[in-house]
């Protein structure tokens, strides 16, 4: 039996990993496609000359970059900081929450903006990634027959189309069928790779640092601005982390470890040594690498590959999304729960059908991978920068590291993202100001949102009063209220202030019903919570009154699901006096106006009353019984 039972364990941890190689390496397992040709393309408003001495450097530069930011930064370090599984920036944010950094003050602000705007630098990269790498690989069309070169844009188009669609399937679905696309993915880019390193062996000497840091430091004018490009070569390390919940820190780390880094770093230097080789292969080493026979096998076999590259981004954009609303940044969102068995594996309708018109604007407006390898280094610096920087103040705040032990390697790590960070910067010019502008779009969103939420909630405090002179009120109108018998269930914030339903139910209808149940959710700074923490009764002054009040806990990566939570209420905390199964459920449903006070400048207040239209559907985000559930309207100006 405990045989069986560690081969079922071997069985579900391979099925993480396949499943981790089909979803999260897509991103970076593709980067090889346009990475050396971007850096000496002679179109570049900054190019990089091919010698020998130039060749030896960026690959060297593209190895260390790759082992420092992806193995170093993000694998061995920046994973190990996940919030109960989960990854990314978000969850980086909701660990300084946890640790006591958000309490007030310059720094609080400051570390919640920088997570912010990371977040919003990433679901830039969400839009970026998939026009990029699926042009990118239709390209090699091109190569193959010249005459297909009108073809790329639409054929880029469709599958585009088909990766959005097939979204709602779930992680783990698409994981299983890209899962195997992957591994021959990376086992075919190893063997180009050896094939390649064959013909020239000596660009192997190009695993010693003293190569990049000759090249980074002795012709530093070509290097810095090389490196705008080297950067693509680490695309897709936040989406490693970001990942994260979907299938498990060892589950990835062994992937990267076994097979992505090794299969990456061959076909590297493969490239290097064809371009050593002949000049002339500057038109795509990646794809000159194979025999003319296997050329287009690569093409097709590249083409499903920067699918999955799209599928490990749009994955972590779900993820993003989907906790910066449940921590209060941006409305709530639906989202379906794609696996039984992994809670992590999300789909956010909205977001997804966001992200494909994004995508094929950015197609049909660039209409190149060159074009856009301008603009996708800049999300990518941002993001690791910004990840690096939260990670090393949790190391500190939170986990007490040592400074001498701290501080070498964040001068260290910090130091190459800065570098890559400037370097982006001046292909500002040329396409950078494009991620920016997303990012800076989606921070103005998510950071509006926050603001008007917390005056919102201020004034629907005000107006809502204290639910102990409402019950005051009750008593003294006596009669005048008629009683109806029966359970009614009412949704609030907590159990200072009268629900706004509530309160509208008896001004209006003169009406309150026997047995009243309010309900306060909480969504906690963590993915999910034990049954036994999730309710908790807390005792009224006004329970002879029939009135009781519930607090329901969920983890940000819950499903919300009242009905069910309810199931676990013990009847003896309230005397067995509820009638759940028939209860009705009562909904306040708020209208945002613009008013005249100066909360915030009319062109945010005009963004938050927008931003509210996208708000997910109450009663069905918390599961509520549509044929017993009532939606009482109101209005707060902002």
């Amino acid at each position: 039996m405990a045989a069986q039972g560690h081969g079922a364990r071997d069985t579900v941890r391979l099925a993480l990993i396949v499943g981790a190689l089909g979803v999260v390496f897509g991103d970076i397992g593709t980067s090889p496609i346009y990475t050396v040709q971007t850096v000496f393309n002679p179109d570049d408003p900054h190019p990089v000359p091919v010698s020998v001495e130039n060749v030896y450097g960026v690959v060297s530069l593209i190895f260390w970059s790759v082992t420092i930011v992806v193995t170093v930064q993000y694998v061995l370090l920046a994973m190990r900081a996940d919030n109960d599984g989960e990854g990314g920036v978000m969850a980086l944010i909701t660990l300084l929450r946890r640790s006591g950094a958000f309490r007030g003050g310059r720094t609080a602000a400051w570390l919640a903006g920088l997570g912010i705007f990371g977040a919003s630098l990433f679901i830039g990269d969400s839009m970026i990634t998939p026009a990029i790498s699926v042009l990118s690989a239709v390209e090699g069309l091109k190569i193959v027959e010249p005459s297909f070169a009108e073809a790329v844009v639409p054929i880029t188009a469709v599958i585009i189309v088909v990766l959005f669609l097939v979204q709602r399937r779930g992680t783990a679905a698409v994981g299983r069928v890209f899962g195997p696309v992957m591994i021959a993915w990376f086992v075919t880019i190893g063997v180009l790779g050896v094939n390649g390193i064959a013909h020239h062996p000596a660009i192997l000497k190009a695993l010693s640092p003293t190569y990049a840091l000759g090249f980074l430091f002795g012709h530093f004018g070509i290097a810095f601005f090389a490196l705008a490009a080297v950067v693509l070569a680490v695309t897709g390390a936040e989406a490693l982390y970001a990942d994260m919940g979907h299938f498990g820190r060892k589950a990835i780390s062994r992937g990267w470890l076994i097979l992505v880094f090794p299969a990456l770093v061959l076909n590297y230097f493969g490239q290097g040594a064809l371009v050593l080789g002949d000049t002339a292969n500057l038109s795509g080493p990646f794809f000159l690498l194979a025999p003319g026979w296997a050329r287009l096998p690569l093409v097709l076999l590249a083409t499903a590959a920067t699918v999955i590259a799209a599928q490990a981004v749009v994955t972590g954009a779900f993820s993003v999304t989907s906790q910066a609303a449940q921590l209060g940044y941006l409305p709530r969102l639906r989202v379906a729960h794609t696996s039984e068995k992994e809670i992590g594996q999300i789909y956010v309708p909205w977001i997804n059908w966001l992200l494909l018109v994004s995508v094929l604007v950015l197609v049909f407006a660039f209409r190149s991978s060159a074009a856009l390898a301008y603009a996708y280094g800049m999300t990518v610096t941002g993001t690791i920068t910004i990840t690096a920087s939260l990670f090393f103040y949790i190391a500190r705040q939170r986990w007490k590291t040592p400074l001498w032990l701290l501080v070498p390697g964040a001068v260290v790590i910090l130091s190459v993202d800065l570098l890559f960070v400037a370097a982006n910067l001046t292909k500002l010019l040329h396409g950078a100001w494009l991620p920016l502008l997303i990012a800076l779009l989606a921070f103005t969103v998510m950071a509006t949102w926050q603001k008007g939420r917390e005056i919102v909630t201020a004034k629907r405090q005000r107006t809502e009063g204290s639910l102990t002179d409402f019950v005051e009120e009750l008593r003294r109108k006596g009669t005048s209220i008629a009683t109806v018998p029966g359970t009614a269930i009412f949704l609030n914030r907590g159990n200072q202030t009268a629900p706004l339903a509530m309160r509208a139910n008896v001004d209006h209808n003169h009406v309150r019903h026997e047995h009243v149940l309010i309900i306060s959710v909480e969504t906690l700074p963590v993915p999910r919570l034990r049954d036994d923490d999730r309710i908790e009764v807390d005792p009224l002054a006004y329970e002879d009154d029939g009135i009781f009040f519930v607090r329901m806990r969920f983890g940000y990566a819950e499903t919300q699901d009242l009905q069910a939570a309810l199931g676990q209420l013990d009847p003896d905390t309230t005397e067995g006096r509820l009638e759940l199964e028939d209860a009705s459920w009562f909904l306040s449903k708020i209208e945002l106006r613009r008013g005249t006070e100066p909360t915030m400048a009319a062109w945010r207040k005009r963004l938050f009353i927008a931003t509210s239209y996208i708000t997910a559907d109450a009663a069905e985000h918390f599961g509520l019984p549509r044929d017993r559930t009532v939606i009482m309207g109101s209005h707060i100006e902002v």
